[in-house]
């Protein structure tokens, strides 16, 4: 079936030489131990991403809704999917947003079992405006940690060099200060999925480039949902990525994984009625709402404009301020709640559907689609309706909450409406005043001009003035 096709992009992904840091790896003596402390690092390390498949799917990617939109179905990246596949929680204490304090000398070697002595130029140093260390400084010590037989100072410089130069891949042979904050911080995946998003939505802005992000994290995500049939022996051999994806259907993808935390999930934060995420080169908003199916509950229905918003910054160019609103946004943390979620059920309503294949259509698809599209879910009953007073009371307080998010859009709107109207009221006013004020004086001289007509001898005096023999103040 013939569809509506929009061009190809032409992304790279940047691949980091992993060579050296598997060669460390080898040298952890308890990786159980290593995983309960660190993640699941070494998991991804291990982790060979397939050529063409993630250059392939980021042609996918919806700059409106921030997800990958494919013919009939949605897929996003959560908080929660990116925290399973890293091996460590999301703490609520706020990420790196790039506005804290560096850390000093001391508190880095403290972490890193050096001497603060040990973090001096060369060592220390700055690389395209950012002070970090050297790769080749750290891997020295790890080798010499190796050697000296001390495990945690071993693990805690192999670890930041993983962050430095595999999950935060900034520059090459270098591990830059964001890197070094967020592993002192020990929180990364909301970075982690913030530079996913921020690299992919500018460069799908740029019309292509390179993508700058943990590339086998995206692929390891992206992988977990599709069918095995997909990387079989028969398909590498003869179809191109696109002539894989795109014949699959909702029905194919592997909606859910065993081990995502599917109870805590992060909805929204702060004034923002979705989740903003701050990368290390700026921020962008994502939105939870259209991942429901990936929680292992339904998409009930298309979502609502407020849950869709789409900001996204640079922080060499953040003229409103987003960072700030940001930062601010996560002191204060709201998780979907049962209400909201429903019954553990992972389907799709068919009006959720068609929004999708409408959204497809306008958007365009990047390849041409081989197979019919319909919105039918013939197995699950559509609209499913209450079925115990309880459901019942649910739905209502869900209609009451949407109702209470619109009125305050509206509320919102209503103010910046009134400060503006006031703004102009008061140019206006001032605008009058100085018109009065003109008028009197203008008033104040024809009434000084008449009292001075009066004086005997005045015009001649006036005329005098002029050299012409015609005045306008002759008789």
């Amino acid at each position: 079936m013939d569809s509506k096709t929009r061009s190809i992009k032409k992304y790279t992904f940047k691949k980091p030489d992993l060579t050296r840091l598997r060669e460390l790896a080898s040298h952890v003596t308890n990786p159980r131990d290593f995983r309960e402390r660190h993640g699941r690092l070494l998991d991804l390390l291990k982790v060979k991403v397939e050529d063409g498949i993630l250059e392939t799917l980021v042609q996918f990617y919806d700059p409106i809704c921030h997800c990958f939109t494919f013919p009939d179905y949605q897929l996003v990246p959560t908080l929660e999917e990116y925290s399973f596949w890293v091996g460590l929680p999301v703490s609520e204490g706020g990420p790196f947003n790039g506005l804290e304090p560096s850390p000093k000398n001391a508190t880095i070697a403290e972490a890193l079992h050096l001497k603060p002595s040990d973090l001096v130029h060369p060592h220390f140093t700055i690389k395209n405006n950012l002070q970090g260390l050297t790769a080749k400084f750290l891997y020295q010590k790890a080798s010499n940690f190796v050697k000296a037989k001390k495990t945690n100072a071993f693990e805690s410089i192999f670890t930041l060099l993983i962050y430095g130069l595999f999950l935060f891949p900034n520059m090459d042979n270098f591990v830059d200060l964001n890197a070094i904050k967020i592993f002192l911080a020990k929180n990364p995946v909301p970075t982690l999925l913030a530079n996913t998003y921020h690299s992919i939505h500018y460069r799908n802005i740029q019309e292509g480039g390179l993508v700058v992000c943990c590339a086998p994290l995206l692929y390891r995500w992206y992988a977990s949902h599709l069918p095995k049939s997909v990387f079989s022996k028969e398909n590498t051999g003869k179809a191109s990525w696109s002539e894989r994806i795109m014949p699959l259907t909702p029905a194919d993808i592997v909606w859910v994984h065993a081990g995502t935390n599917t109870e805590g999930i992060i909805g929204s934060c702060g004034e923002f009625e979705n989740v903003p995420l701050i990368g290390t080169c700026g921020g962008i908003t994502y939105n939870p709402t259209l991942a429901m199916r990936q929680y292992g509950y339904p998409m009930k229905g298309r979502p609502d404009s407020l849950s869709l918003s789409n900001e996204f910054y640079l922080n060499k160019n953040d003229h409103a301020s987003l960072r700030m609103r940001f930062v601010q946004a996560w002191h204060s943390i709201r998780k979907f709640d049962g209400i909201q979620l429903g019954r553990k059920q992972s389907f799709a309503h068919e009006s959720y559907t068609q929004w999708v294949i409408d959204r497809a259509t306008t958007f365009g698809m990047p390849y041409t689609l081989p197979r019919f599209l319909s919105s039918t879910v013939p197995e699950i009953p559509l609209p499913l309706l209450p079925q115990t007073k309880e459901e019942y009371q649910e739905r209502l307080a869900e209609a009451e909450r949407e109702i209470h998010r619109w009125k305050r859009e509206y509320q919102k709107k209503d103010h910046d409406y009134e400060t503006v109207m006031g703004l102009l009221e008061q140019e206006a006013y001032d605008s009058r005043q100085k018109d009065e004020i003109i008028a009197k004086l203008n008033e104040r001289i024809k009434e000084k001009d008449a009292a001075l007509d009066r004086i005997p001898g005045r015009k001649k005096k006036r005329m005098d003035l002029f050299d012409g023999p015609h005045s306008d103040f002759e008789d």
